[in-house]
């Protein structure tokens, strides 16, 4: 590994690293999964080839709450598969491609193929079901016959089973009907385990043919007759069973303009409500950081999980596609206040969401407890036959210490006492739980251990089996308490007790207080390790540090737990070679002897550490750090298709061997916290920070060269609604001004963060006076 920083270019003119100039990103288009496309709408995904076939791969096929209804799907003409023209998503729901295949089977070649051609073409609909357009055009200049082939099989596998043994087993019944107008192919699965039993189906109906189909041992065939310029069509619905209901296609033919339809009428409502983002800037990275920033608000509507609504105002979203179409507590909580700036739907429908599934009793197989909050709830066959714990897993602690941050974020948003109320209970009792069960060895620090034969085994942020290791790579001992994990016990503690007194809970919220303090102390004398410069990763149950490094210090920054005078030692050590890639900050050290670039959490970089820690950086006034991070997490969005950050990448060095990363084979795009995660950077480089209760928005803008002017328009603090232009001057000083301001009183103020853990007051009071100027 070489010992030489990656260096980032200062100015927009300058040179990218190993000689990567920043217009030659632009000519890089990376693809998560590559060869996969998928097409989703709530909880429904199409997963295809390139070619939108689906045939047999692990990753493949049509999902519907974590099911595989359909495992293989394909046309092919004369017994051949046409050859693909282009395709590609008209939007996240729906997708259209064209093929060309030949009149006659005896002509193979494509110069042949392309001079006399019948051209395919698929458009498909992705909403509750699915509907696709089937058309066939005789662009050749004679009459031809076609025979054209769909191959279509279900497997009912769980998303969990497709790629290893399956643990589910069931009856599964097809039934073809033949009609006058329409046809249908209907398959149903029924399987039990134990007690549990689950029902699923499609309905595959054919109709408005120009030909009727006929039953084959693979799926259906059509014989087409067409002459010179003539066109054949026919729809196929597709129906999924889900119990005792079904999942009618919310779309017909021709559904590539918008529709009129409660779901889409909802995702319009969002995206025209969210806050705006634009620039007049050129010749820098202002467009891919407004295209990363606006792409995230189709996003987190495509991840929407409707079911979950609680009104059109309070949803929350699945935690990435394609494998985490289901609700993770964690995720969405760190979604929901990464999202804040654009929309507050988010807090609003997430909170009540996991405060449903707070654990109410003692149950050791799926990790529950009194007060513990939910760490993912499947909904797949193997979660519903209980076959696995995950249909309601408790197995994170992380969930348990978010939930009472981000009740206090909705209050600085929007100083509501009515809407955060409801909240305040189920986060009393989720630090309840941390208190009273996650200290198993006594020590006063949070550690975590499963009690159930197939629980997660780290419980962390880091969450892979074998994410937690020694220096030397052997692997850490249970009960583990991780670094980041005090931290966010200690944000949620101090955030808490800020809200409960509001709340005129005083003896409370002084109590969270003080544990907060003691906590934080004893936190920087027990896992700083003087001789590294760097917090320890871990203790172990004994005490023992797991002398580790990795990107869990980056936590320790964000959420403020580490001491101001250990902070400058900390970057320091997180920003060397061997941490740094360059794009971001490795999850292992590449010195460590367990480092793989590939490995989930040993090597990989994950986007989503670098926005909470912007945040928390910005608050010790490290704004270098700050830009830092966000130029190298902008730059990555360019490489992408979308300007979508994906869920990780692989830590390869930034050099003139690896002019850009390799792309973690299994990441999730869109992945919900990563899509966010812009936000919060550029909240960290515009210095927002609301306090509702007050009706004001602090704002210290620190703009770097490559961000020299941006507008915020449309944000919404309590119940004011407000615009913002940023901009650079001459002098490197960054101002704004205020463009609109409309609803309720709302103060916008220039001063450094009220919980700036570095202004002083000559900063403060400099700050107060410039801001009569606006």
């Amino acid at each position: 590994m070489p010992r030489d920083a990656p260096h980032l270019p200062e100015g927009p003119d300058a040179d990218a690293p190993a000689g990567l100039a920043l217009d030659e990103l632009e000519l890089v288009r990376l693809s998560v999964r590559p060869g996969v496309n998928y097409v989703s709408s709530d909880r429904t995904v199409l997963a295809t080839a390139e070619d939108g076939a689906v045939t047999g791969e692990p990753d493949h096929g049509l999902f519907v709450s974590e099911t595989r209804l359909l495992s293989r799907y394909r046309y092919l003409i004369h017994g051949r598969a046409p050859h693909l023209s282009s395709a590609s998503n008209v939007a996240q729901r729906s997708w259209l491609g064209y093929f060309i295949a030949a009149p006659r089977p005896s002509v193979t070649r494509l110069s042949e193929i392309t001079q006399d051609a019948v051209e395919l073409r698929l458009s498909r609909y992705v909403g509750g079901g699915l509907h696709e357009d089937v058309d066939v055009t005789n662009f050749s200049r004679r009459p031809v016959t076609l025979s054209l082939d769909l191959e279509i099989e279900s497997d009912f596998a769980d998303q969990m089973e497709t790629d290893g043994p399956r643990r589910q087993r069931g009856r599964k019944t097809t039934a073809w009907r033949a009609g006058t107008a329409d046809w249908g192919l209907t398959t149903l699965y029924d399987a039990r385990h134990g007690e549990a039993h689950i029902r699923r189906g499609l309905k595959v109906r054919f109709s408005n043919a120009g030909s009727p189909p006929r039953r084959t041992r693979r799926g259906v065939r059509f014989r087409i007759v067409l002459p010179p310029q003539g066109c054949w069509h026919c729809c196929v619905d597709m129906t999924p069973i889900m119990g005792e209901g079904e999942l009618a296609p919310r779309y017909r033919c021709g559904s590539f303009v918008a529709q009129d339809n409660a779901f889409e009428r909802k995702t319009r409502a969002f995206l025209s409500e969210a806050t705006a983002f634009g620039s007049q800037e050129s010749g820098t990275l202002a467009d891919v950081v407004v295209g990363a920033l606006e792409r995230g608000k189709r996003d987190l509507a495509a991840l929407r999980l409707f079911d979950l609504d609680v009104g059109d105002h309070a949803w929350t979203v699945a935690a990435g596609l394609p494998l985490y179409v289901a609700l993770f507590g964690r995720d969405t909580l760190t979604v929901a206040w990464e999202a804040a700036p654009v929309t507050l739907d988010l807090m609003r429908g997430t909170l009540p969401a996991l405060a449903e599934l707070q654990g109410r009793t003692v149950d050791d197989w799926r990790d529950e407890q009194p007060g513990r909050m939910v760490h993912e709830a499947h909904t797949g066959p193997v979660s519903a036959l209980g076959l696995t714990p995950q249909g309601r897993n408790y197995g994170s602690l992380t969930t348990s210490g978010f939930y009472p941050f981000v009740v206090a974020q909705l209050w600085h948003w929007t100083g509501d006492k009515a809407q955060v109320a409801p909240y305040v209970e189920p986060a009393v009792r989720a630090l309840k739980w941390l208190d009273d069960c996650s200290d198993r060895d006594g020590d006063g620090f949070y550690d975590y251990r499963t009690r159930s034969p197939l629980g997660v085994e780290n419980q962390g942020w880091k969450d892979s089996g074998d994410a937690l290791v020694h220096a030397d790579g052997t692997a850490a001992a249970v009960p583990i308490a991780t670094c980041e994990e005090q931290g966010i016990a200690y944000a949620a503690k101090l955030n808490l007790a800020e809200v409960l007194w509001w709340m005129d809970r005083r003896d409370e919220a002084r109590r969270l207080w003080d544990e907060a303090v003691e906590l934080k102390k004893r936190f920087n004398e027990a896992f700083w390790m003087e001789d590294e410069g760097f917090f320890a990763m871990a203790l172990e149950r004994d005490g023992r540090q797991v002398r580790s490094i990795g990107s869990n210090a980056l936590h320790c920054v964000a959420t403020g737990i580490a001491d101001t005078s250990l902070v400058p030692r900390c970057l320091e050590r997180l920003f060397a070679p061997d941490m740094f890639s360059g794009w971001g900050v490795r999850t292992l050290s590449s010195e460590h002897p367990a480092y793989n670039p590939y490995a989930y959490h040993r090597g990989t970089v994950w986007p989503v550490e670098h926005g909470p820690f912007a945040v928390g950086a910005y608050r010790y006034g490290c704004h270098d750090r700050v830009e830092q991070v966000s130029r190298a997490q902008f730059e990555l969005a360019a490489l992408f298709k979308h300007r979508r950050l994906p869920e990780c990448v692989a830590g390869h060095p930034r050099d003139a061997d690896h002019p850009f990363p390799a792309v973690y084979p299994a990441a999730n795009a869109p992945q919900a916290w990563s899509t966010t995660t812009v936000y919060t950077l550029l909240q960290a480089m515009l210095g927002l920070q609301p306090f509702a209760p007050f009706r004001l928005l602090f704002v210290d803008p620190h703009l770097p060269p490559w961000l020299p002017e941006i507008t915020v328009a449309n944000m919404r603090v309590a119940d004011a609604i407000v615009s913002l232009r940023f901009f650079r001057k001459a002098g490197g000083r960054s101002d704004y001004e205020v463009l609109e301001r409309r609803g309720g009183p709302l103060v916008v103020v220039r001063q450094p963060s009220p919980w700036s853990l570095t202004a002083g007051l000559p900063e403060r009071t400099w700050d107060i006076l410039t801001s009569f100027a606006h």
